[in-house]
This record gives C-alpha cells, structure tokens and sequence, in this order.
C-alpha cells in the first residue's frame, strides 16, 4: 500500500514538472518569437555596430544590447542558437537601428552585410597617387599599397609574367569597401576590374597589331595622360602609331616627367634632356611600361586608332589639340598656339 502510493506522489510530481516544464517552455517560444519579430523602436537612427574577429556569439548579443539595438540579449542568444549560427556570423562594420526587428538584425549579420566606403579612383593617376588616396579613405596603408603593387611574387600571383609593377592595372572605377578589406583585396578587385574590361576581343586586336597587352596598357596610358578629350584619343592614337611605323621616337612630354620628383607642373626643356628609362624623347618604341592608369577610352583608342597621317600635335587651348602632317606644319602651329 506505501509503496502504492509513493508511485502515484512520484508519477504525480514528474506530472507536475512536465506540465510546468511545458508551459515555461510554451510561454518561452512566445516571448522568443514575440522578440524576434518585434523592433525595440519604431524609428531610431543607425548606427555603425562592429563585429571583431573571433568574437563571441555571447559578446555580440551583449553589446547588441548595450548599444540599444535589442531589449534582449538572452532572447537573442537563444535565437540564434536554435538557427544554428553560433560561427557564422560575419566580423565587419554594420549600418543597424534598433527599428530593424533582432530577427532582422540577425540576418544582416549573418549574411555579412558590412558597411562599405566608396572610393573613385580617376583616370590618370598613377600607383603612388592611388596609394595615398586608399590610405586618406582609411582602406590601406599607403606604403603597404605601394610595396605590394611592385612584388613580383604577388604580381604573378595575378596572373602577370615579366610586368614590373601593376601600373597601369588598377583600373579607374568606383569601388566599394569595408574596413576588413586587406590591402590585397583591394588591389585584387582593381586588377579583376581591368580584367573583366580588356576583353578577348581587344586580346585579339593586340595581337592583329602585334602589341603585347602590355605595350597595348602602356600605350593607352601616355594617351590618358595627353588628352582629357575622349573625342581627341583616337587621333593622339593615330599619332602614336603611326610614328612607331616609321622608327621616330613617341616624344611624349608625359613620359619626360614620370617619376620625377622635382616636377613644378611645367615641361622644361631639362625634362626632355634627362635620361630616364621612360622619356620617349631619349628612347625609341615603349617605355618599360605604363606611366598611370588609362580608362577604357584610352584602351580603345591604343587598339584602334583614328586613320590619318598625321605624326605632330601641339596643344592649342590646354583642353585640344592641333594635329599636323608635317614637321613645317607643326612649326607653324607652335608659333601659333605656343608663342603668340
């Protein structure tokens, strides 16, 4: 009979738990799924969140809550526990407002949607002037940039035989970055940009020139650098190539002054002497290789040049230019543009 009725009071109790366990766990999934849908304001401004490497899924909920995004960070915790996504989710800046449901939240940070910085790189600019610009937005450091862009381990690494640097392959565009981009990424994304413009269509049009891509690049740089006249690129072209036909030298005043660091921003008369391994006006064909980055127009322009004879141009306004036939032409329009 006693131990009748110690069965019963144990079958009693274990009755007892369950059913309490049952609702605690009823009134549990409804507070959590009440939570998870619900944002802690209605409206509320963003702010920038930071997810450290390594971090924590514990931390992350804490300071999700500390910095007012969440009511919960327990709720949160459990959440993402039951999704499984103790290890994924992303480190990185994030833009969040705690009028975003944590449901929300959790899917931005799940799914890595970082914050990203833009930055327009010009055309024209060349490897050092990127590199200062990447590390004014914060991207890079500067001579870390500029170390890189001339390792040759690193270049070949790109897909790059015999190029001595990445001149001329961190293609002018509009990029978007987070604070977590290497410099590596960086330049990765601005060499596949190049990548993705030349395509095999030009490929085939450098060789039915017989120009390597890398005098085709070289070329369109010194074009870049001539003319901010998209209309004009094909007739400096023509120039180009149809001095390079007859053996005369390219005698491009931008290729006098590359790397020099005492250039004031006027062509002197000691920058066309000076013997530099870049200066067309000293050396016949290519420089060694690109002197900036040229766009797509001036890629264009290098592979299909306008048809003309002409072989001179001066510039006429500081914007265009005048294009002669003759050297006795060019003289006269020297004495016209240049000394009137």
């Amino acid at each position: 009979m006693i131990k009748k009725r110690l069965k019963t009071g144990i079958a009693f109790i274990i009755l007892f738990v369950t059913i309490v366990a049952g609702g605690a766990g009823i009134y549990i999934y409804r507070e959590l799924s009440s939570f998870v849908k619900t944002p802690l304001i209605k409206e509320a401004p963003e702010i920038t969140f930071t997810v450290l490497r390594g971090q924590s899924l514990k931390t992350i909920a804490a300071n999700l809550e500390k910095k007012g995004l969440i009511s919960d960070s327990f709720y949160f915790l459990v959440y993402a526990k039951l999704q499984r996504a103790e290890k994924t989710l992303k480190a990185g800046e994030y833009t969040l407002s705690a009028s975003k449901s944590p449901e929300e939240i959790f899917k931005i940070l799940i799914k890595g949607q970082v914050k990203l910085y833009k930055i327009t790189i010009q055309e024209g600019l060349t490897i050092k002037k990127i590199a200062s610009l990447v590390e004014k937005n914060k991207m890079c450091n500067k001579e870390q940039f500029n170390a890189l862009c001339y390792n040759s381990d690193f270049i070949k690494k790109l897909g790059f035989d015999d190029v001595p640097s990445l001149e001329g392959y961190l293609f002018p565009d509009t990029y978007f970055f987070s604070r977590h981009n290497t410099c590596e990424d960086i330049i990765i994304a601005m060499v596949g940009k190049f990548k993705s413009v030349f395509t095999p269509e030009w490929e085939a049009q450098a060789d039915k020139l017989h120009f390597s891509i890398h005098e085709v690049v070289t070329l369109a740089s010194i074009i870049e650098k001539e003319t901010a006249d998209d209309s004009e690129r094909p007739l400096i072209s023509s120039v180009f190539h149809n001095r390079l036909k007859k053996n005369m030298r390219l005698q491009s005043d931008p290729t006098a002054i590359y790397g020099l660091e005492d250039f004031s921003g006027k062509i002197r008369k000691k920058h066309i002497r000076a013997e530099t391994p870049y200066n067309t006006y000293r050396i016949k064909g290519f420089p060694p290789g690109p002197i900036a980055g040229p766009g797509a127009a001036s890629l264009r322009a290098a592979l299909y040049p306008a048809k003309t004879n002409y072989l001179y141009f001066v510039s006429k306004d500081g914007l265009t230019h005048h294009f002669s036939e003759t050297y006795a032409e060019h003289l006269r329009a020297i004495d016209l543009y240049l000394r009137r």
